[in-house]
């Protein structure tokens, strides 16, 4: 064994001639240990609420979806499409036409999203958890296209679930010159009927947003029978969705655009990456602080000990040696702290999803009841070596310094 590590060990757990350095050392660890469980707490809080965001997107976003880097859609026949829906792996393939129209109700007008969607997409996606009402998921028969709007769109049109009178949607005429003696020649005109039905999703994303067929999408937009908007894709449950999201961008090469649900999410995930980043910055910088009890308790050791490194120095230790046994006394606190600090945020954290100590407050006003919470290994890591790093890096420059005025 490393011989300034065997004698740190024996001087930490040994008793002093002075008690307030046993003291002053156990805050060390006391304070470490509380920093360290703040910050397991604070990174799993907000690992629980990405979790609650991907909880409330998987009726509407599928597991990958494919686009067109350049224009807005692409041919849905080619040999990488066909060769997409044969991977292992893949379970379902759905493709959808997608755009902005104007939508008319009653002399009310909203631009809405306009998604046409074939009839794989119910099998694609958890749709029927959003849906309200009491009809039936109908979108195309012999003679009319239904629409499902969502809530918000329903309420800014004043349309109600059941709505009487057909949605006009226009959408500009493609291909065609602008007519301004004419601009109502210049779009195209469809009408949706009722389905009895909206959808629910609590995402800003899809608040204007129709589920129609592929059929009425492509009449009103104006698309050949194989072009299509996107991709959409459900992964068999236990495969890598990861692995085949990379399958399928080596398949497709350059020009499209392979996402999964994080990256369809991006703005939301980018923020909350962000947030999580700043509050485990400062978390460090509190962490630092309470590693500074170290230098005031290795201090104290060091004058305590200096017969006894004088005594070393006379057998031959160099001062780098002597040096290395407070330095290593000062890694094994703050590994202790960290130990003792990870233990404890992990006990909190699990007390937290199953009991649902700390309430949101709101009276019923939010999605959860309680904060929710989950323990990641990787961040239960990536703590662990920042406690011994700053550690280090607050012990090391004031034992180099006392050694060599001391010793």
């Amino acid at each position: 064994m490393n011989l300034s590590l065997y004698i740190a060990k024996r001087y930490l757990f040994s008793k002093k001639s002075h008690q307030v350095i046993n003291i002053i050392s156990g805050v060390a660890i006391a304070g470490i240990a509380l920093a360290t469980a703040a910050m397991i707490c604070t990174l799993s809080v907000f690992n629980g609420f990405q979790g609650l965001v991907a909880e409330q997107f998987t009726a509407f976003d599928p597991d990958i979806r494919i686009m067109a880097d350049k224009g807005k859609s692409f041919m849905n026949d080619s040999p990488e499409m066909e060769a997409i829906a044969r991977l292992e792996g893949v379970e379902t393939v759905s493709f959808c036409i997608e755009d902005k129209a104007l939508v008319e109700y009653d002399g009310r007008q909203v631009i809405a999203t306009i998604k046409g969607v074939d009839q794989h997409y119910a099998e694609l996606t958890n749709i029927g958890e959003a849906l309200r009402g009491s009809g039936e998921f109908i979108l195309q028969d012999e003679l009319n296209s239904y629409g499902i709007p969502s809530a918000e769109l329903m309420s800014e049109l004043g349309c109600g679930i059941h709505f009487t009178e057909p949605l006009e949607v226009y959408s500009p005429t493609r291909g065609r010159k602008v007519n301004l003696t004419m601009p109502a020649r210049n779009f195209k005109k469809e009408y949706l009927h009722s389905s009895g039905l909206i959808f629910i999703i609590n995402q800003p994303k899809y608040a204007r947003h129709i589920i129609t067929s592929d059929e009425f999408a492509r009449k009103l937009f104006r698309r050949s029978d194989n072009e299509v908007t996107s991709m959409e894709i459900k992964v068999k449950e236990g495969s890598d969705i990861a692995d085949i999201q990379q399958q399928i961008a080596l398949l497709l090469g350059e020009g499209y655009t392979v996402q999964d649900r994080y990256e369809q999410q991006n703005d939301v995930y980018k923020v909350m990456q962000i947030e999580k980043l700043i509050s485990y910055i400062f978390l460090t910088f509190i962490l630092l602080v309470a590693c500074f009890n170290i230098v005031g308790s290795l201090s104290m050791l060091i004058i305590e000990k200096q017969d006894n490194m004088n005594t070393l120095r006379s057998m031959g230790a160099d001062k780098k040696t002597v040096s290395n046994i407070f330095v290593y006394e000062g890694i094994i606190i703050s590994a202790l702290g960290a130990l003792a600090g990870i233990v404890a945020g992990i006990a909190l954290c699990l007390a937290q999803q199953h009991f649902g100590i700390i309430s949101m407050g709101g009276d019923g006003a939010f999605v959860v009841d309680s904060y929710p919470v989950e323990v990641h290994l990787n961040d239960i890591i990536t703590t662990f070596f920042t406690v011994l790093a700053v550690g280090i890096a607050a012990v090391w420059l004031p034992v180099r310094i006392l050694t060599r005025k001391l010793l």
